[in-house]
């Protein structure tokens, strides 16, 4: 199975995913803490964090999967949703919480 295999099959099977540095209990940056706290100040509970940092080619393999150059990286029921700033404009605008639901 081939990284971009692997990066398909955790955002198919998953209803929401964050490529992240670190992890939801220990992010590693601030902009992955800004995520976790986004995802949930909106009541998600359960979402797969995958540490990027943990392994050198699913990191530049998610940014070429997304073709999006920065971490973390969103994903809600298989579709690219955008990184911290985007994610905190569709907090502050209601969207990200219709979306997880």
């Amino acid at each position: 199975m081939t990284i971009q295999d692997k990066i398909k099959d955790q955002v198919t099977n998953n209803k929401i995913v964050l490529y992240m540095k670190g992890t939801a209990q220990f992010p590693q940056c601030g902009f992955s803490g800004r995520a976790v706290s986004l995802l949930k100040s909106c009541g998600v509970k359960e979402f797969l964090d995958v540490n990027i940092l943990e392994d050198a080619e699913l990191r530049q393999g998610i940014k070429d999967f997304s073709n999006w150059p920065t971490i973390p990286q969103l994903y809600i029921n298989g579709e690219f949703i955008g990184g911290s700033d985007i994610m905190g404009e569709l907090f502050e605008s209601g969207e990200l919480q219709t979306l997880v639901l």
